[in-house]
């Protein structure tokens, strides 16, 4: 019962970038520099580093996607946890 209290606050913010996906990112132009978009780099983000990490890399991420940015593939980085 605890894990899954645990897992609340990552899980809301995971559906929060989801309702985002489905619902507001098709009536605005396409203008993620980066592959995967941004907000699919932001729940790979959280589910490898978790919701701290995961938040901080995603947030550096989109800083980084602006129109004199650079572009193309930046995948999240892998997690140095050994399982």
């Amino acid at each position: 019962m605890l894990n899954v209290f645990s897992k609340l606050p990552t899980l809301a913010f995971i559906s929060v970038i989801k309702v985002y996906q489905i619902f507001i990112s098709p009536i605005i132009p396409n203008n993620c520099r980066y592959t995967p978009s941004c907000s699919s780099y932001s729940i790979e983000a959280i589910k490898i580093h978790g919701l701290f990490q995961g938040v901080w890399l995603s947030s550096k991420r989109i800083l980084r996607c602006h129109p004199w940015g650079p572009w193309g593939e930046d995948p999240v980085p892998r997690s140095n946890k050994k399982s």
